[in-house]
């Protein structure tokens, strides 16, 4: 039923202003729409949508993550020059290098938006 189906995120945030400066600024994602108080930015060939909600920030798990192609390392030394901070966290399997965690030809890393939503990039899988 849905497997043929493309998805997408969404994202609640608690002050849309400071999420679209964040999302498209620092993140560099192309806005594409901006309806009924949410925002629609692309992000390949989908999209992730930041809506305002009282409840944002109370997700405490991964709420993006991005399939990264062989950037991962100078995506990070980009989004740390733009002022964000990385997670680094003690998982087993996993040995950390400067921002990126590693197992084998896996990266990972997360960090968070304003809110404190977590964003996680992925290459090698």
């Amino acid at each position: 039923m849905l497997k043929d189906r493309d998805s997408s995120a969404i994202v609640a945030v608690s002050d849309i202003d400071r999420a679209r400066a964040f999302y498209r600024d620092t993140l560099g994602l192309t806005l594409e729409d901006e309806a009924m108080g949410a925002l629609s930015f692309r992000t390949g060939a989908t999209r992730l949508t930041v809506y305002p909600s009282e409840y944002a920030g109370t997700n405490r798990a991964n709420a993006v993550t991005f399939a990264m192609q062989g950037d991962l390392v100078e995506t990070v030394q980009t989004l740390k020059a733009r002022g964000v901070v990385f997670e680094h966290y003690d998982l087993p399997g996993l040995t950390l290098n400067g921002d990126v965690h590693e197992a084998g030809p896996v990266k990972l890393v997360w960090f968070k938006d304003p809110d404190g939503n977590l964003i996680h990039l992925l290459e090698g899988m």
